[in-house]
């Protein structure tokens, strides 16, 4: 027998995970589950810390968070798209939006989920299969299109909120009080 036959089987690599949250427990915990599920984890807290992750090793999937404090989940998200070897990026929020699933989607995210997920859901996202349909009969609230529609208008702006104003029709001041309120419930 040759040496390699002498050692045994080889042990495949863990797959390993890039979990981006600026949320110090949640990334702490979902670290955890992740490990426990047999995965080799790396975190980061914000984009540079992403970019240095990715430096450091090249992750199989990818967990981001939409808002990274003053950072944005979607420059990551596309800065992961561009490796050579592109991860499976699966964006987690809990400002979910029509506007930036789509974005995120365009810029390479597998799949797009909202805060609260549990980790099996997450592991199923990163799987094959089609994303997730929303249950039959849900219907948004009229609030929650409104707020989609902003933020879908102030993302074709480029983030400016003077000129998504006048594309709205209303005034500066009230598009950033609309801005500033938590995304109605369904």
């Amino acid at each position: 027998p040759t040496p390699v036959e002498k050692a045994g089987p080889r042990v495949p690599e863990p797959r390993r995970l890039l979990v981006v949250e600026d949320d110090d427990v949640l990334r702490q915990r979902l670290a955890r589950a992740f490990r426990e599920r047999g995965l080799s984890v790396d975190e980061a807290a914000d984009e540079a810390g992403a970019s240095a992750a990715v430096a450091a090793q090249a992750p199989d999937f990818a967990l981001v968070d939409l808002r990274l404090g003053r950072d944005s989940g979607l420059r990551v998200v596309a800065a992961l798209a561009a490796l050579p070897r592109a991860p499976v990026v699966v964006v987690l929020t809990g400002y979910g939006s029509i506007a930036t699933a789509l974005e995120a989607v365009r810029l390479g995210a597998a799949h797009y989920l909202t805060k609260p997920a549990d980790v099996d859901q997450i592991v199923a996202a990163f799987g094959p299969g089609p994303a997730p349909e929303p249950p039959p009969g849900s219907v948004p609230s009229l609030a929650r299109v409104e707020w989609e529609h902003i933020n879908r208008v102030l993302a074709d702006c480029g983030g400016n909120i003077s000129q998504a104003a006048r594309a709205l029709g209303i005034d500066r001041r009230s598009l950033q009080r609309k801005l500033a309120k938590y995304p109605a419930r369904r």
